[in-house]
């Protein structure tokens, strides 16, 4: 593996300190942290940082998270293997790649045409035909083909989107950062019988949810941290 994969051993090394080492227990996550090739999704000019502790920049002021942060999200879903996804911020693709291989079907929503299509040729090339890019005011979610059993949102919004929480199927979850400019937590929102739990758990540092029901272009500054 290591002789067609030359960043096989880095990724084995990112999932066992940075992953495990931090709580992170769910099999199938470590599982498709171990295969994403995260290299793959990051500048030729980041390659060698890819499995690095820490986000990378990506163009349009937007990063590729933190792989802790990708993996701690994606925890969060509980994802089983048969479910329909929605990712609002593609970013970089990786993200969705993770998803791809823990659900059944994935939509990802990213405002950025540009970002949408180097994303798309991204895991068509790695043969994910399972995730459909979208591109759109991710905000507003993607009604065609609501609702959805998990939804993962990889920008700070300052509430939940309501048409997020309208999409999401009962007894789904919907996970995201959520707060101020400079000070986010992680929440969980899971559909019960006609309401919502609210769980909250870690602080984190997110670009900004842009749209509709999120911040208006402007208006929250420059911050660049995990994302997509």
């Amino acid at each position: 593996m290591e002789r067609q994969d030359p960043f096989a051993q880095e990724r084995r090394r990112m999932v066992e300190e940075q992953l495990k080492a931090r709580g992170i227990r769910d099999r199938r996550v470590l599982e498709a942290m171990l295969q994403v090739p995260r290299h793959l999704f990051v500048r030729p000019e980041d390659r060698e940082w890819a499995y690095a502790d820490g986000p990378l920049p990506i163009g349009f002021g937007q990063t590729i998270s933190q792989p802790y942060i990708v993996a701690r999200m994606t925890e969060l879903l509980g994802l089983k293997g048969k479910e329909k996804v929605l990712e609002i911020g593609t970013g970089s693709g990786y993200q969705a790649a993770v998803l791809a291989h823990l659900a059944r079907e994935v939509h990802t929503v990213e405002r950025i045409p540009e970002l949408a299509k180097q994303a798309r040729e991204r895991l068509k090339r790695l043969g994910l035909t399972n995730v459909h890019v979208h591109v759109a005011d991710g905000t507003l979610g993607w009604p065609a083909e609501a609702p959805y059993d998990a939804i993962l949102v990889t920008a700070a919004a300052p509430e939940i989107p309501q048409p997020l929480l309208d999409q999401l199927a009962p007894g789904g979850r919907l996970v995201a950062p959520v707060g101020s400019r400079g000070l986010q937590y992680l929440e969980r929102w899971t559909r019960t019988d006609g309401d919502f739990l609210h769980e909250r758990f870690e602080p984190v540092a997110f670009v900004p949810l842009v749209g509709k029901y999120g911040w208006h272009p402007g208006e929250y500054g420059n911050t660049e941290s995990p994302a997509g």
